[in-house]
């Protein structure tokens, strides 16, 4: 089994080159980067080399490395999301992040909270739950379909906006519809309306290009997880300056710097206890895998292979309707495709749709099915292991299985 590609390698849609890199079985067909995102096996090495750092001598591990290891992680990660490295902490994932910003933006009754209605089920739970202990009150916006232009889709949600909205949410690449969303132009709309943004970034990482210093938002929370494949349990929550002094954190320890270093806002989510943070010192090494391979070849094959899932399973079921412009403008390498409703009733929030799990259970495919707007769609995703042959099975395991 191969840790990573070589330099003589070529990305190849038809075939598969890279399956070795990973460690997925054989006789699974994983079109679900977008959920769980498995790591290449050169990032399971990384993140295993540093728990058998701290097995050996955890004192000195704890005491007088890890702090020093985690701001050399978090440079590199800076460096890799455009942002400056005292301005991002690790948590776990992007979950954990937004409920960092929900506990520490304030709202009072009357205030509002504006959101897309393209948004993550678990975003909307988060912050309807803080509406209704402050009084506040979550508007959802929703976006005009078929998408045209990045400027009109901004310029429409903005229209949102009034003197009592205190916060907006939005994500940079949506869940349900897997739609890269115009974050650049409404974070500068929304600077000048004074409006305080938080980004929802977790699929963006890796698979779009990046720069959060030229967002200017006040917050972004992402999964490293994901697209970037670094280990499960990483990501980052980024606050701009101006915000830093007002971020509680979830859980109360000593504070302070383990290493005797003045104090600093991150303090308070460096020490959390006995926590192994092995994962997120080997996101460097899933940095380094893409860089390997090449960014911009990434990006450009697995868009291909989405786009490709669009052409198939389009002819298979004549849907159509896909709210934006055939273009890695809008989706990249993930892509949400609308399938026949079928007789089954739609599950409840929350539960797999019964396809999913056929799709497993008879064909070994691990793809979700998602409900949105009392429609049903399949989402393919695609990273560097997968190619056609997946998307073909795919496409005939849904033609089997949808009568």
């Amino acid at each position: 089994m191969t840790s990573h590609m070589s330099n003589t390698d070529t990305l190849n849609p038809e075939g598969n080159s890279m399956r070795d890199a990973w460690s997925i079985a054989d006789d699974v067909t994983y079109l679900n980067h977008g959920s769980f995102g498995p790591s290449p096996c050169v990032v399971e090495q990384a993140r295993q080399a540093w728990t058998d750092q701290l097995e050996r001598q955890p004192m000195n591990f704890f005491l007088r490395q890890m702090e020093e290891a985690l701001t050399e992680a978090r440079e590199s990660l800076a460096t890799f999301v455009g942002a400056d490295a005292d301005d991002l902490i690790f948590v776990d994932n992007a979950t954990y992040g937004m409920n960092i910003v929900a506990a520490s933006v304030e709202l009072k009754a009357g205030d509002e909270v504006l959101v897309t209605d393209h948004e993550y089920g678990a975003v909307m739970r988060i912050w309807r739950r803080v509406c209704k202990q402050t009084g506040a009150q979550l508007v959802v916006r929703k976006l005009p379909q078929p998408f045209v232009s990045a400027n009109e889709t901004a310029a429409d949600f903005l229209e949102g906006v009034t003197d009592k909205t205190k916060l907006i949410v939005v994500s940079h690449v949506t869940s349900p519809t897997a739609l890269t969303l115009p974050v650049k132009q409404i974070c500068h709309g929304a600077r000048q309306r004074g409006v305080q943004v938080c980004v929802d970034g977790p699929h963006a990482i890796a698979m779009t290009p990046l720069n959060i210093r030229q967002l200017n938002c006040d917050y972004y929370v992402a999964s490293c997880h994901k697209w970037l494949s670094a280990p499960f349990g990483t990501g980052f929550l980024y606050v701009a300056g101006r915000r830093q002094a007002t971020v509680k954190p979830p859980i109360l320890s000593w504070g302070g710097s383990i290493s005797g270093n003045a104090p600093n806002w991150k303090d308070e989510f460096n020490w959390v206890g006995t926590r192994d943070p092995a994962g997120f010192l080997a996101v460097p090494a899933a940095i380094k895998f893409l860089e390997r391979t090449g960014i911009d070849q990434f990006r450009e094959s697995t868009h291909q292979l989405a786009e490709y899932a669009r052409l198939q399973i389009d002819e298979a079921f004549g849907m159509g309707d896909i709210p934006a412009p055939d273009s890695i403008d809008w989706y990249s390498s993930m892509i949400a495709l609308p399938i026949p409703t079928g007789n089954e009733e739609q599950p409840r929030e929350g539960h797999r749709d019964p396809l999913q799990d056929s799709l497993w259970e008879q064909f070994r495919i691990e793809v979700p099915i998602v409900h949105w707007q009392r429609r049903r769609f399949v989402r393919v995703s695609c990273h560097l292991y997968n190619c056609r042959a997946d998307v073909d099975r795919l496409t005939d395991a849904l033609r089997t299985l949808i009568r």
